[in-house]
């Protein structure tokens, strides 16, 4: 049995919350993840780079991009991100993670222009309800409901075995064993194989973030974000566009509030506005209506995901 050590901290941070086309004081899309030191992207719309040195966030520490569809929107941003991270000497490779198709997409755009990389772009496409596990989180996926290949993503935090103190004492061991014992799941101490379970005090369930992209309401969605921790959802418009949002494979506020009702999600942040949306509060104003727990997310938002309930249960 293998529990790695759940991080401790665990970041959000929205770049952009607009789709389609910039719009003032709206950059497109592009969410911050930051797991302890691990950081990850999900979506890179064009003027990413811009928000992410207002941000304070170093764009060189970003480890993986999780591209929800190649619609512009949605990735032309990672073109002048890499050149960046170029100029500035990356070495470390970067993770690149798109739905099917995603290798002949950026093979291409990666090739546009003159520039020198000095680091490797490791490009991986997902399958449709392909599953990706680290050290740290496993990424799960569903089809997106949208007139293009595309993917909505769910990060868990790996779960956490929590260690009673009052047992390690009792059972003499040293602290510095205690990760390994936590890993391996036993350990020969002082002549006795010590069980994991000997010394538990719970397990501590992994944090949850859910990413839409774009989509129509998907049924499939209300089950893949159940119990989420973050649900972030697309509401381009207002429900008063419905038959006109939907055609064109997005959803309204009223939509997908209520995906986060039925998912019975512990926070629903409202994302990616159509430009015809001089003023958000209107969608949030619809969307607290079916969900209270409805939130607008913001150039630069930023929060921190609080750490989830021990269970108590027999490993």
């Amino acid at each position: 049995m293998n529990f790695p050590f759940m991080v401790s901290s665990f970041k959000v941070t929205f770049l952009g919350s607009g789709g389609s086309w910039p719009f003032p004081g709206r950059s497109l899309p592009a969410v911050v993840v930051q797991l302890d030191d691990f950081v990850c992207m999900f979506d890179c719309g064009e003027g990413t780079q811009k928000q992410i040195m207002k941000s304070g966030i170093s764009f060189m520490k970003i480890d993986s991009i999780f591209i929800s569809h190649f619609h512009g929107d949605h990735f032309l941003g990672i073109l002048g991100l890499i050149q960046s991270m170029s100029f500035n000497g990356r070495e470390k490779p970067l993770k690149v993670y798109g739905p099917p198709g995603a290798i002949s997409v950026l093979t291409r755009a990666f090739n546009v222009g003159y520039y020198s990389l000095g680091f490797e772009i490791l490009i991986n496409e997902i399958p449709f309800g392909g599953k990706l596990q680290t050290e740290f989180f496993t990424i799960e996926t569903i089809k997106a409901d949208h007139p293009v290949p595309a993917i909505s993503y769910k990060l868990t935090e790996t779960d956490l075995i929590k260690i009673d103190p009052e047992k390690v004492k009792k059972l003499g061991i040293e602290s510095n064993k205690i990760e390994k014992l936590r890993d391996l799941g036993e350990l020969n101490i002082n002549g006795r194989i010590v069980k994991l379970e000997e010394v538990s005090a719970g397990i501590r369930r992994g944090r949850v973030l859910v990413y839409s992209g774009d989509t129509r309401p998907n049924k499939e969605m209300i089950n893949f974000a159940r119990g989420a921790d973050v649900l972030i959802h697309e509401t381009t418009t207002d429900s008063s566009l419905e038959p006109k949002v939907n055609e064109f494979g997005h959803s309204s506020s009223r939509q997908a509030a209520e995906i986060a009702k039925e998912a019975e999600v512990k926070s629903f942040y409202l994302y990616h506005y159509s430009p015809r949306i001089d003023d958000p509060e209107v969608l949030l104003r619809e969307a607290r209506g079916i969900f209270q727990n409805s939130f607008l997310s913001k150039e630069l938002l930023s929060f921190d995901v609080a750490k989830g309930e021990t269970i108590y249960q027999n490993l």
